[in-house]
């Protein structure tokens, strides 16, 4: 191979891939060694590690990188067989040589010359100089290969007893492409690993989030040919009625057969819309599966260990106490959490702003730790987990937490409340002006803090990624802050509402509360409408002027309000009406577009209509701005004429009394009136005996299943075009088939059971509560 061929474009990116995750072993397994030096397990990984990058080093030429891995490798070694023991000075040593090896394959980042001989002179300090003299500098009668001079056998390598040192490791055949790493990278898993473009990766994405989404369209048609097949039963009994007319009154026999024969026209329709329905629910449930499959295949394809962003993390916390004179150490758990890759670029700011704070403002001096009865060492914990889709992290120290009344004084000194509102605080009213733009505890700056832009920092980030932070502490014993970001930025837990016969969604992150507002309730300050949350006086507008959508002329009483908040400003936005939660998946505008006012992105609903996604930074903003210029629309409180309305009758009919009340209260709370009925002959009783506009029956039950129940009822022809939902734990294709074939309109699976998609599957059988 020659010098050309060895320096390919793809074999250095291929070396710089190599050196980012070796570096990133000996930095982890360094960091563990300066706590135990004689950790055999370690040794042998950063050894390992520094073995194979003077190899991969020589395969591509880069002479520095030999040198510095080679009396790496040597000390290395010398621990190993206790010829050395590690201290803090080689520790530091060994983390700058990583350093260099991680820098040492990029010209635009690669150290001079100078660097390297200065750090093998930093070495040969720490070691016995005749073991690694000879690899200092070039010496002229070393032997070379392929240009290269080859470093002089150390007691580890001596060739009459030691084996022959391992071939460098061929470089992998996998394809290459401009973009980020898909994956794990080789030798993690043994997989083979494929690089693909990021820009690839989010179409892949947005297709199948697409694909998951026009499933969803099935349901409408479905829908609508229940409602065709009920209609069918209906003519039927129609032509049953004018048969029995005719036998009262008889008429020629044309007749007679002309309506013989529409009657078995329908009845081989209606056997036929029968078929298609379950045939077509069959293939909508197998279509939403694989859908579903194809999106958490392509968003797992994102996901990387949490791990990831601590890369230099723990190294940054070594060295920054260090500086300072403090003993820390940083724990971690969790660490193999998945997480979207754009949300952990995005979380390492933040992170290294708390893991700064931790360590200066938190961890005391040893000598005052040793003083408190602490030890000498301080402790930073990180940890990393799932819950309920978000990623929840936790970074706590065993410091001196924050004093309450140092804050109290500087909050008065920067006139930002008078001393006796101050006094009158609470702990977490207290700890919220940390996190405002500029403030800070410290009299004087310095390189590491002083300025008061790491939490206010920090509260922005966190926000930006649709989360939020707080912070707990008990002074003298340390701090807390619970950070709480979506696991992916690829779906966004929403409030979907409607606003001019428009949907729009509001992140759950910015959502305070979402409430009904009597009109008496709202009142004048200052000019503006306003009404009490919380012993508090909000802001009161109308989404429809910031928005930009004609206002309903409809009655308005109860007003719906979402509370948002975006740090410390909270704003009640009136809306039209609360569709419900949903998870939706983000779909970004078209840049052409440019910034669209108030919008941050788009998605589609289950039946494909698209919502815009409100950025409830830009809207709060709109309102001051609207405010500045005296140009604020007040809300019309005048209610509506008073509606008389039927309320619409669900029966309930399951076995378990916690199904029974979950669903007798998720319908009542939504207008519906709910009657209940404890197996399917109490169930057969209730609906001869009373009218229902709904029949809700689980399958399962006692004494008559729901089965048996939905087989009686179509067989009734006073009930047989009663709407019919299946609820049962199973959700087996055979068991959905049994179902319907019974004559029910609508399966749902408890397993997959919640609020909203009960409440979605009673609304497009009989619409609204009211009639």
């Amino acid at each position: 191979m020659t010098p050309d061929q060895m320096r390919d474009a793809s074999l250095l990116e291929l070396f710089n891939l190599e050196a980012e995750a070796q570096t990133t072993v000996l930095n982890t397994g360094l960091l563990e060694l300066e706590r135990n030096p004689r950790d055999a397990q370690q040794l042998e990984a950063c050894m390992r590690a520094a073995h194979s990058l003077k190899g991969a080093a020589r395969i591509v030429g880069v002479d520095a990188g030999v040198r510095v891995a080679h009396v790496m490798e040597d000390c290395l070694v010398s621990a190993q067989e206790k010829r050395v023991l590690l201290t803090a000075e080689h520790i530091d040593t060994l983390l700058q040589g990583a350093d260099l090896l991680a820098r040492i394959g990029t010209p635009a980042r690669a150290p001079s010359e100078a660097d390297i001989e200065a750090f093998l002179a930093q070495m040969a300090a720490l070691l016995d100089p005749p073991a690694v003299a000879g690899t200092l500098s070039h010496t002229p009668g070393l032997p070379r290969v392929a240009g290269l001079p080859v470093p002089p056998p150390t007691a580890h390598t001596d060739p009459a007893s030691a084996p022959a040192e391992e071939p460098a490791t061929e470089p992998p055949a996998d394809v290459l492409a401009q973009g980020s790493s898909l994956g794990l990278r080789s030798g993690e898993t043994g997989e083979r690993v494929l690089r693909v473009t990021a820009q690839r990766l989010n179409g892949l994405l947005d297709l199948a989030s697409k694909a998951m989404v026009e499933t969803q369209r099935f349901k409408p048609y479905l829908a609508t040919l229940q409602r065709l097949k009920r209609l069918q039963g209906q003519s039927l009994r129609a032509l049953d009625n004018l048969k029995g007319q005719l036998d009262l009154h008889p008429q020629s026999a044309e007749v007679h057969e002309a309506l013989a024969v529409a009657q078995s026209l329908l009845a081989q329709t209606q056997q036929m819309l029968q078929q298609q329905t379950v045939e077509l629910d069959d293939f909508a449930w197998e279509a939403g599966q694989r859908a579903q499959l194809l999106y958490d295949t392509a968003l797992a394809c994102r996901m990387r260990p949490f791990a990831d962003v601590l890369g230099g993390q723990a190294r940054m916390v070594r060295d920054l106490g260090r500086s300072l004179n403090k003993q820390v150490r940083l724990d971690v758990e969790g660490d193999k959490t998945q997480v979207d890759r754009d949300v952990l670029e995005k979380l390492e700011a933040p992170l290294m702003h708390l893991l700064r704070n931790a360590v200066d403002h938190g961890i005391e001096a040893p000598q005052l730790r040793a003083l408190l009865g602490k030890p000498a060492e301080g402790r930073v914990r990180l940890r990393a987990s799932h819950r309920a889709g978000m990623l929840l992290l936790e970074l706590s120290d065993d410091g001196a937490g924050v004093d309450l009344e140092q804050l109290r004084r500087a909050i008065v000194a920067r006139g930002l409340s008078a001393e006796d509102t101050a006094a009158q605080l609470s702990e977490q009213e207290l700890l919220a002006f940390l996190f405002l733009p500029g403030f800070s505890l410290r009299d004087t700056v310095t390189e590491i803090s002083g300025r008061g832009v790491g939490l206010d920092a920090v509260h922005h980030l966190v926000r930006e990624l649709r989360g939020n932070i707080e912070l707990r502490q008990v002074t003298g014993q340390g701090s807390r802050f619970v950070l709480e970001v979506p696991l992916t930025l690829s779906v966004v837990r929403s409030l979907v509402v409607e606003v001019g016969e428009e949907a729009y969604a509001f992140p759950l992150a910015h959502i305070e509360h979402s409430l009904h507002l009597d009109p008496s309730q709202i009142v004048q300050i200052e000019g503006r409408q306003h009404f009490w949350y919380e012993g508090h006086p909000v802001g009161l507008v109308a989404a429809s002027q910031l928005l930009q959508r004609p206002a309903s002329n409809g009655p308005q009483a109860p007003i719906k309000v979402v509370v948002v908040r975006e740090r410390d400003t909270l704003y009640g936005v009136a809306v039209e009406r609360f569709i419900g939660e949903r998870v939706l998946v983000v779909m970004p505008l078209d840049p052409r577009l440019g910034k669209v006012q108030d919008i941050s992105a788009g998605a589609l609903l289950d039946d494909g209509s698209v919502v815009l996604i409100i950025d409830v930074e830009d809207m709060l903003r709109s309102v001051e701005n609207l405010l500045t210029a005296g140009r604020l629309e007040r809300i019309d409180r005048r209610a509506g004429p008073a509606m008389v309305h039927v309320r619409k009758r669900v029966l309930v009919v399951d076995d378990s009394l916690t199904v029974r009340e979950l669903q007798r209260k998720l319908l009542g709370n939504k207008g519906y009136e709910v009657a209940v009925a404890v197996d399917g002959m109490d169930g057969w009783n209730a609906l001869r005996s009373e009218s229902f506009d709904l029949l809700i029956t689980d399958i399962d039950m006692p004494r008559m299943d729901g089965i048996e129940l939905v087989t009686l009822l179509r067989r009734d022809s006073r009930l047989q075009s009663l709407p019919v939902m299946v609820v049962s734990y199973k959700d087996r294709e055979e068991d959905r088939r049994r179902g319907l074939e019974a004559g029910a309109d609508y399966y749902l699976a408890k397993a997959s059971f919640h609020d909203d998609a009960l409440l979605d599957a009673v609304h497009e059988l009989i619409g609204g509560p009211q009639a």
